[in-house]
């Protein structure tokens, strides 16, 4: 599944005439389910790393993990971001990964210009809004 989330960003991207290769993508939540801090085997992070390598700036936002330890396969220098509507704003794709019920989801989706969601929790159809 992260290959078929990752050809969606880039596809969704596509549409913004942008690729992923440059752009800043913010990943929402990097626990592997929603409402938890524990990110062992957690698909978010995998894809992190796949749009890492494609050259995009990856950022992620997770009220549970405030900073990214150290894993065995992974290692990212990061801490949370802090979700506001000018930092939304600022990223050409926001991915959501893991819905924790602590995003406010709404805001979101008035500032993002573009948002990909895999866990279907936009139900009603936008322009900016592509599901995975």
């Amino acid at each position: 599944m992260p290959d078929y989330v990752v050809a969606k960003v880039g596809s969704a991207l596509n549409t913004l005439r942008k690729a992923i290769n440059g752009s800043r993508i913010l990943v929402l939540g990097i626990a592997y389910k929603k409402n938890v801090d524990d990110m062992r085997e957690s698909p978010s992070v995998e894809l992190m790393e796949k749009l890492q390598h494609l050259g995009a700036e990856v950022s992620y936002s997770d009220p549970y993990v405030p900073v990214f330890s150290k894993m065995r396969k992974y290692k990212f220098d990061l801490t949370s971001i802090t979700l506001s509507r000018e930092i939304i704003a600022s990223y050409d794709c926001i991915l959501l990964a893991t819905d924790h019920d602590k995003f406010d989801y709404e805001l979101i989706k008035d500032a993002a210009k573009l948002i990909v969601d895999t866990r279907g929790r936009y139900q009603a159809v936008a322009k900016h809004i592509v599901k995975a």
